[in-house]
């Protein structure tokens, strides 16, 4: 059989299912500094439908992460600069630091490490579970679940310290008025 045959036609309202997960990779893609998001989305549907036969039928979104993320990783490959020296700093295996509504929010998640980001964004803003998590970063769900931990303790700690904070200087404010 052509691997790169299209699937048979009773599969089109199973790629359906898949398709409809096109927004959320386009935004996982915006949100590690993709240049072209939905053009990683694009190809990472192309590709599903290629090898729907390997797409997890009961939740294909992990299966779909990993599949955008290693397209990220080829994107930065080939459009790295060549000087660059801190290569971690822009390696979409870590999602940069994001911008929110809520100022705490931003504050708090540009302090976290990168991989704390990660596990967080997973499951907060890409709605997946920890085992899907895992599955995503191609790690055991235990290690997940203990990075996702940590990281959600880290994260309150954070917002504790920037609301005492923000506080703190709202009284010092009010009290100079």
């Amino acid at each position: 059989m052509n691997p790169h045959a299209p699937p048979p036609d009773d599969a089109e309202a199973r790629f359906g299912k898949v398709f409809a997960h096109f927004d959320p990779l386009v935004s996982y893609a915006a949100r590690r500094g993709s240049s072209d998001p939905e053009g990683i989305a694009a190809e990472t549907m192309a590709i599903a439908w290629r090898r729907l036969s390997s797409v997890p039928v009961d939740d294909p979104r992990p299966w779909l992460f990993v599949t955008a993320r290693n397209l990220l990783m080829t994107e930065w490959r080939r459009n790295r600069p060549h000087s660059q020296l801190d290569e971690a700093t822009a390696d979409p295996r870590h999602p940069p630091a994001v911008e929110t509504t809520d100022p705490l929010v931003t504050s708090a998640l540009r302090r976290l490490s990168p991989g704390e980001r990660e596990v967080l964004l997973l499951v907060a803003w890409d709605d997946l579970t920890p085992a899907q998590g895992a599955e995503a970063l191609g790690i055991s769900g235990v290690a997940f679940r203990v990075r996702l931990l940590r990281a959600r303790r880290r994260f309150q700690r954070l917002m504790d310290q920037r609301e005492s904070a923000g506080d703190h200087s709202r009284i010092i404010e009010m009290e100079s008025a």
